[in-house]
């Protein structure tokens, strides 16, 4: 059985590499998983939380 594939919650790029890779917990709802790509980080792109619409990096 495979790992759940994951993806960059700011661009919905497939995560090949872990390296550089961020996951954490929403700021505002701590509900749902953060998922941001080595890039997306590096850029301060924008994320928006599904559960809450949390929008970040503030």
């Amino acid at each position: 059985m495979s790992e759940t594939e994951l993806k960059c919650t700011s661009c919905n790029r497939k995560i090949t590499s872990k390296s550089g890779l961020a996951r954490f917990k929403c700021p505002s709802c701590l509900k749902y998983e953060i998922i941001r790509c080595r890039e997306c980080r590096e850029k301060a792109t924008k994320y928006i939380c599904p559960n809450c619409n949390f929008d970040g990096p503030n």
